[in-house]
């Protein structure tokens, strides 16, 4: 890398690192369970929210269990139900059509990380009228205030009911970048362990990894605090002590994932993600891979090339779970936190590739991921582009 353009990418992630306590963050009011909402919507003077979701948690009932609510309270609102996976401009803007077209006053999000981001995105193009997408993409660029909006996570991982970002895949060239900005952080979020029971195996699973890589992302890169590294360190150890018995459905396990998951998302919130995120970002604009499992399959192979920069932390992380301790050297703990993480992937059935990646793709997604992350994220060491080039060899299973 450009010994300047390095200077440079460090100089501004220490900026934002010194400026993080005048930041205007927040984290959402918690509600603890779905029949808390219809109070909320009337307490905010709220009557005519827009539900944010996908067909399938339709389908099995869950949006059952919000609609029932709000009946009985006399609330109007109005479905839209087409969230996909890596969510398009395309489905966004009909969102925000039918937002007007109903009048409606505040969101509520149902859903996992996709329907959180479609339901941030209409709000930001509610606030912010004159703007397309596009031009909202980056960092501070909303500025103003958005509908209420209430998040319901039905997943074991993104932690987005609590950040300030929305990812959003364009329709005509399939790039995906995100729009970031306080006002994006929801007013509430509803942790309710009935929202994710009957949750299929291979989400709880993804979901849940998504969740570590948030925390473990966080507590690695430069830009922690005293508060996101005890978020993130909690997070990490909750995610290793319950994620195979949710993946298993048991419910005191699945509670437990839903609070580590919002913990992960307070800590990367403020401290950023990395490498991972940034990879991840482009094959699941690329080839539409969910983004839990993306982060899941990419986590173990960037935290390798990161090497002895991280073996401070990850031994920190070690000592804290108990998987290691303090007699063993840095390195050792640090291999047994990364193994663990293989070990995992391996109990939850998770592959450990991701053979769509095609060649002659490589080049283009490798531009992408840089720019997302560089000089954005604070990342223990900052990679090249040969060096992120060989990473999605190494994901692809090319040696």
């Amino acid at each position: 890398m450009n010994i300047f353009y390095h200077i440079y990418a460090r100089c501004f992630q220490e900026a934002f690192h010194i400026a993080i306590p005048i930041l205007p963050y927040r984290n959402p009011k918690i509600l603890n369970s779905i029949s808390d909402i219809s109070k909320t919507l009337m307490d905010n003077k709220k009557n005519n929210p827009i539900i944010i979701t996908d067909e399938g948690i339709v389908k099995v009932g869950l949006v059952d269990k919000l609609t029932n609510e709000l009946d009985k309270s006399g609330i109007k609102y109005t479905i839209y139900k087409d969230v996909v996976p890596n969510p398009t401009s395309d489905l966004i803007y009909k969102g925000l059509e039918i937002f007007h077209q109903f009048d409606c006053d505040s969101i509520i999000a149902f859903g996992g990380g996709s329907a959180m981001d479609t339901a941030k995105a209409i709000g930001a193009l509610v606030a912010r009228p004159k703007k397309s997408l596009a031009q909202l993409a980056g960092i501070l660029k909303v500025r103003k205030k958005i509908p209420m909006l209430i998040a319901i996570p039905t997943t074991c991982g993104t932690g987005s009911e609590t950040t300030l970002a929305a990812v959003v895949t364009d329709s005509k060239t399939r790039h995906k970048y995100a729009i970031n900005d306080f006002p994006l952080i929801p007013s509430y979020a509803v942790l309710d362990y009935n929202c994710i029971i009957g949750l299929p195996d291979f989400l709880i699973a993804t979901t849940g990894m998504d969740a570590l890589t948030h925390a473990i992302e966080a507590y690695i890169g430069r830009s922690t605090t005293k508060s996101t590294r005890r978020d993130a360190l909690e997070a990490i150890d909750a995610i290793f002590k319950n994620i195979t018995n949710a993946y298993h459905h048991d419910h005191e396990a699945l509670q437990n994932m839903l609070i580590a998951s919002h913990k992960a998302g307070r800590a990367f919130s403020k401290s950023y993600v990395g490498y991972v995120h940034a990879i991840a970002h482009s094959l699941g604009g690329k080839y539409n891979i969910a983004h839990g499992l993306a982060n899941s399959i990419i986590l173990p192979y960037v935290l390798d090339e990161y090497g002895s920069k991280i073996y401070k932390k990850l031994s920190k992380i070690a000592i804290y779970t108990k998987l290691g301790n303090k007699s063993l050297s840095k390195e050792e703990n640090a291999l047994l936190v990364i193994n663990k993480i293989k070990d995992l992937l391996n109990e939850l059935n998770i592959k450990k590739n991701i053979s769509e990646i095609q060649e002659e793709d490589v080049d283009e997604m490798a531009m992408y991921a840089l720019k997302e992350a560089n000089p954005l994220y604070p990342v223990p060491v900052l990679f090249d582009k040969k060096r992120i080039v060989k990473l999605y060899h190494k994901i692809k299973g090319i040696s």
